[in-house]
């Protein structure tokens, strides 16, 4: 007698859900970012919500190049079987982390406010994930996912 593992109705429906999760946390990055950029604006100045703009723009450029390099990493290792090279990967993040280095050091010497805003605005991801993980809880208690 075989043990017959195919998925059910719920773990296919659980996965749906599940599977959506990337663009449901991109489109929150859109959906929070002019208001709160209105908000830091009209409560810091300026200065501060220009940097806080320029902050959610890296943001999500960051989270797209590194959603981007994850799928590319695991569609070579599963595409081939073996082992990607890591020296590209480093390479990328590093690339990364240095324009935003760079931005940070060019709002810098312009403005400390617009630093501040800046570091808030690379948080904007942060926020986005939050908002995903209460809907992914709220789903899970009201429909049993």
């Amino acid at each position: 007698m075989a043990n017959d593992q195919r998925p059910t109705t719920d773990d296919q429906t659980a996965e749906a859900f599940y599977s959506g999760a990337l663009p449901r946390i991109r489109r929150y990055m859109i959906v929070l970012a002019p208001p709160l950029a209105i908000t830091v604006w009209a409560v810091f100045g300026w200065e501060a919500g220009l940097g806080f703009v320029i902050g959610c723009a890296v943001g999500y450029v960051n989270f797209h190049w590194l959603k981007k390099g994850v799928e590319a990493l695991a569609d070579r290792v599963t595409r081939t079987g073996q082992r990607a090279s890591g020296r590209g990967l480093v390479a990328r993040f590093l690339l990364r982390y240095f324009l935003i280095a760079l931005a940070a050091y060019v709002i810098f010497r312009i403005s400390m406010a617009s630093l501040y805003g800046l570091l808030a605005g690379l948080f904007l991801p942060v926020a986005a994930i939050l908002c995903e993980a209460v809907y992914e809880v709220y789903v899970a208690f009201r429909r049993g996912l």
